[in-house]
């Protein structure tokens, strides 16, 4: 019973030497075969020209969203916006998307190459080629639109073609704003010089 003791004694002493070298044994080896860092994979970050940022600051794919006095929910992204300037010019933006959800279930949908936000008087203003693609079948495309921020309404002051559920037509400018007797409800005026190529489903 003595050398079984003994015999035990010697070997918990031997373990308590040769495990924490065999620890630091794998330790040493991981570290030896690891990869190598490459400073280089941080390069991406230095693309961003900071003083750049600092002289004209602008938003990265930035979201706005609201609900206007009629119900309607309008949500507005880019893929990049600049605030106003030092000279109080509008805050601008570019690669605009903007959609207005009806209280009825109707959606209009804008795409424009650029914007402005024209806060006095609560409007957003989309140029550059808009295209207007409406819920109940109408494409259209037009130079510069504005849209109201308080309440439905899209106003295209110069030239707008496209299709629709009745055909092709041309128009001098169009008007969307609810309907009077139902608020719910949005009409589409096209006016100056409307042309309508009628094209027959059949």
């Amino acid at each position: 019973m003595l050398g079984r003791d003994n015999f035990h004694s010697t070997m918990v002493a031997w373990l308590k030497v040769i495990l924490p070298l065999a620890a630091l044994g794998i330790l040493s080896t991981l570290f030896l075969v690891s990869r190598t860092i490459n400073p280089e994979d941080a390069i991406p970050f230095a693309e961003v020209d900071v003083a750049d940022r600092i002289r004209e600051p602008r938003l990265t794919a930035p979201t706005w969203a609201g609900v206007m006095q009629d119900g309607a929910a309008m949500t507005v992204t880019a893929a990049e916006a600049r605030p106003k300037d030092a000279t109080g010019g509008d805050a601008s933006a570019t690669a605009l998307r903007a959609v207005v959800d009806m209280p009825g279930g109707e959606r209009t949908e804008l795409v424009a190459a650029t914007g402005r936000l024209d806060m006095a008087a609560r409007r957003l203003i989309v140029d550059g080629g808009v295209t207007i693609t409406t819920s109940t079948g109408y494409t259209l495309r037009t130079g510069a639109l504005g849209a109201a921020l308080d309440r439905t309404s899209l106003t295209a002051p110069g030239a707008i073609e496209g299709d629709g559920p009745g055909g092709h037509l041309t128009a001098g400018s169009m008007d969307m704003t609810s309907a009077g007797s139902t608020p719910e409800r949005y009409v589409m005026v096209f006016k100056n010089g409307v042309r309508l190529l009628y094209q027959p489903a059949n």
